[in-house]
């Protein structure tokens, strides 16, 4: 923790050992639990709300991975994705309301305030308009405009905050969240990170399905770590139903969940920080119960969003990039330890893919960030079965810059101030400018519409470096690029750098195609 902000009282309650569960393997859950226990029926034909709709998800057999990948084991994957939210957090969401209505801590009309990576926040919201509840969203910036979309359309109130910021920090997601619950009349904050009924959905539910679903044949099980509330309902149910199943739990690089905690320090996460959402933390959530793992596993970025794809192309699984991480890591986990014949492995596939239709579903995001090569990105847009007609096929980005004579782009220096960027694009009318660090490293772009939102919303001051709203989103292209392809990345970008020097627009594009050689 650093120094340079107020911390909140919450936070040692948070990572703190009070009040921390007394839950014991052997231990029984009965009339004596000091935590509300459910019976629910899913055997209704016709459900009373879509809150009735969560959980006794689907458990499905990887055929084809297996078969290529020369796999011998059985493989299945508990098919989270498929709750109506969309993702395992269904189940929180669902849980810690209806256990706050039982203790009579919210009735309706309330105001739920929830910090989140989206996927419970989607779960309460969903719960929250079936129930009529008010909703609040706190969420950081990495997470996907999808996620944001789907909240919103579900009524919630979204409020973003910069994905940098430490999880005491008072602008922080959490501690936006803090400050609220305390201004806010009738408002509640059930608080996924030490809410006991987030693992208490998994002991009850989660788990038991696994286990009634593989009827007691499990010998590995692999999930991510997020919250911790799926990993400790689940691993704690099966320890207790058999205590030689195998939990393996996946924690991306970056983040400081898995055990020992030198095996963190040993796997930083890439530049620009972790891409994979919700899993990985930079504290410790008090309702992560790490005891009853026999194995850790830190799974990189670029590995989780390919094995995320596999999943969807090879097995038409609809699931997201931390679905990716988990297969990953049985994969890694199977080949390294020889797991043959006769075992029978699970894979927890915690949400879907509509919140990923614009990151790693997209070529181009994959490519832009160095998961995928530029001829496997271009490969990977062509349509075999039809023609490529297009004009510039023989042309390259080469002969572009050649013959509309390009001159190289003007860099901005990383420490520039947002005061003298402002004065340069309103001077020469451009838009965006490449960033560049003082050793030549490119490191985005400055764009002028991201510039005017921080700048309107106080994020950044004037005197601020330009590196505070660059873009890292800079699509790249070499030289020998056909037109034809650069055309189809320009769709999508507003601008690419070719050969890492010259900025090309549709504008370079359309002079070409017309003839028009005039500078636009």
């Amino acid at each position: 923790m650093t120094e340079d902000y107020p911390k909140h009282d919450y936070v040692m309650e948070l990572t703190g050992l009070a009040n921390e569960c007394k839950w014991k393997l052997g231990d029984p859950i009965d009339a004596n639990c000091p935590h509300s226990t459910e019976k629910r029926d899913h055997a209704k034909k016709i459900k009373d709300s879509i809150v009735d709709c969560v959980g006794n998800t689907p458990m499905v057999r990887i055929n084809n991975i297996t078969k290529t990948d020369g796999i011998e084991c059985e493989i299945l994957v508990k098919c989270e994705f498929m709750n109506p939210g969309g993702s395992v957090k269904d189940r929180i969401g669902r849980r810690m309301i209806v256990d706050a209505e039982k203790s009579g801590r919210i009735k309706k009309g309330d105001i739920l305030i929830e910090p989140t990576s989206g996927n419970t926040g989607v779960g309460l919201s969903m719960c929250s308009a079936a129930k009529g509840y008010k909703m609040i969203i706190t969420m950081p910036e990495k997470m996907s405009q999808e996620k944001q979309d789907a909240l919103t359309g579900l009524g919630a109130t979204v409020i973003r905050t910069p994905t940098s910021y430490a999880f005491d920090h008072k602008y922080s997601h959490i501690g936006i969240a803090i400050q609220l619950t305390k201004d806010l009349k009738n408002a509640h904050c059930l608080d996924q990170y030490k809410n006991p009924m987030n693992p208490m959905a998994h002991f009850e539910e989660t788990g038991q399905e696994i286990w009634d679903q593989c009827e007691g044949k499990i010998d590995y099980v692999f999930l991510g770590a997020g919250t911790g509330g799926t990993l400790t309902g689940i691993s704690r149910k099966l320890k207790s139903m058999d205590k030689n199943i195998q939990i393996i739990a996946i924690d991306p690089c970056g983040s400081l969940l898995a055990q020992p905690e030198s095996f963190n320090d040993a796997n930083p996460s890439a530049e620009g920080g972790q891409q994979i959402e919700g899993i990985g933390y930079d504290f410790i959530p008090r309702v992560l119960d790490r005891t009853h793992v026999d194995g850790w596993l830190k799974c990189p970025d670029k590995e989780s969003y390919q094995w995320a794809r596999r999943l969807l192309k090879e097995e038409g699984l609809m699931c997201g990039g931390s679905s990716g991480s988990a297969f990953w890591g049985a994969v890694e986990w199977i080949k390294k330890n020889k797991i043959g014949k006769g075992k029978r492995c699970v894979v927890l596939c915690p949400d879907n893919i509509r919140n990923y239709m614009t990151k790693h579903l997209s070529n181009d995001w994959m490519y832009e960030r160095n998961y995928m090569t530029e001829e496997e990105c271009a490969s990977a847009s062509l349509n075999e079965y039809v023609p490529n007609t297009d004009w510039g096929q023989d042309l390259t980005a080469g002969d572009l810059v050649n013959t509309l004579k390009l001159k190289e782009a003007v860099f901005l220096d990383a420490e520039t101030p947002i005061s003298d960027v402002v004065d340069k694009m309103l001077s020469s009318g451009f838009a965006q400018y490449p960033v560049r660090e003082a050793g030549g490293k490119i490191t985005g772009c400055a764009v002028k519409t991201e510039l005017m939102k921080n700048l309107v919303k106080k994020r950044v001051t004037n005197d601020d470096p330009v590196s505070k709203i660059t873009q890292r989103e800079l699509r790249h292209v070499s030289l020998k690029t056909n037109l034809s392809e650069l055309n189809r990345v320009l769709v999508r970008n507003r601008f690419v750098l070719v050969d890492r020097k010259y900025m090309v627009t549709s504008s370079d594009i359309l002079r070409l195609v017309s003839g028009n050689k005039a500078v636009s």
